[in-house]
């Protein structure tokens, strides 16, 4: 685990030094700042992002994996967008287009019964007959 924290901040001194020097760094503290503004905001209008996954539920856009799916990348993306640096912000933009994905583009899988293997007659109703006589003739058997 400590592994992964130190390759995470390696990485990400690596791309914002290369993305500073390519850019300069008057617009670097530009692009830090804005993204920071734009994940707070996201950050902010999170419980309305949240609803309106659970409504898509109740309508039956959503199942309720996909519902989780987007909530928990949205708010990954805005906290990821909040964090200073280049490959942090990259990893945000990337969660947030999965959830724009999955709101706009990902549909739910319908179930489709395969009704040449099933078993039994399509035609036949299957019915129970309780006879009222035969529970009275067992009582009286007692």
């Amino acid at each position: 685990m400590l592994f992964l924290i130190v390759g995470y901040f390696i990485i990400e001194l690596l791309a914002s030094i290369k993305v500073g020097i390519t850019i300069g760094f008057g617009w670097s503290v530009v692009w830090v700042v804005a993204t920071s503004f734009i994940g707070a905001l996201l950050l902010r209008l999170s419980p309305y992002a949240i609803m309106d996954s659970i409504n898509k539920i109740g309508f039956g856009k959503f199942n309720i994996v996909s519902a989780q799916n987007a909530a928990i990348s949205y708010i990954l993306g805005a906290i990821l967008l909040i964090i200073p640096g280049v490959f942090s912000d990259i990893l945000g933009i990337i969660l947030l287009l999965y959830t724009i994905y999955l709101r706009l583009f990902a549909k739910i899988p319908t179930e489709v019964k395969n009704f040449k293997n099933s078993k039994g007659d399509d035609d036949v109703i299957d019915v129970e007959i309780i006879d009222s006589s035969s529970s009275d003739n067992f009582a009286s058997k007692r």
